[in-house]
């Protein structure tokens, strides 16, 4: 692992940590933390990070067969931006789809959205987390 994947990782860890807080104005200055010491890039980095989180060790072991994942589901467009990002953006993620996941947080970036996006990310990353434990 490399010194910036660490710093990801580590980076991803304290997004999630003021997640669990429920503080969303903090996620979004830790966002902005990050972008502004590692660029828009570092910001990617550390969604990938989350989306990692949230697949866990089940994708590693191959319980996602084929590698598929849908990327829209019945009724997406109805949902708010952030989670029609957070599907799509995740199941990109485990489609190994790269070119797909950084247009969806490009878009977000475009859109304005990137910090909503990153906070429901961090959000589903949790709940996700919490479930595995319960």
């Amino acid at each position: 692992m490399t010194s910036a994947d660490r710093d990801a990782y580590d980076d991803a860890q304290m997004i999630l940590g003021v997640a669990l807080a429920g503080d969303h104005g903090a996620v979004s200055q830790g966002l902005d933390d990050v972008v502004n010491r590692t660029g828009i890039a570092g910001a990617y980095h550390v969604a990938l990070c989350l989306a990692a989180t949230m697949v866990g060790d089940d994708f590693l072991a191959g319980a996602f067969p084929g590698g598929g994942a849908a990327l829209d589901y019945p009724g997406i467009d109805e949902a708010s931006y952030d989670a029609r990002w957070v599907a799509r953006f995740v199941s990109a993620y485990v489609n190994a789809d790269r070119s797909t996941g950084e247009a969806l947080f490009g878009a977000a970036v475009a859109d304005g959205q990137v910090a909503s996006c990153m906070a429901t990310l961090a959000g589903s990353t949790l709940e996700t987390l919490r479930r595995r434990i319960h």
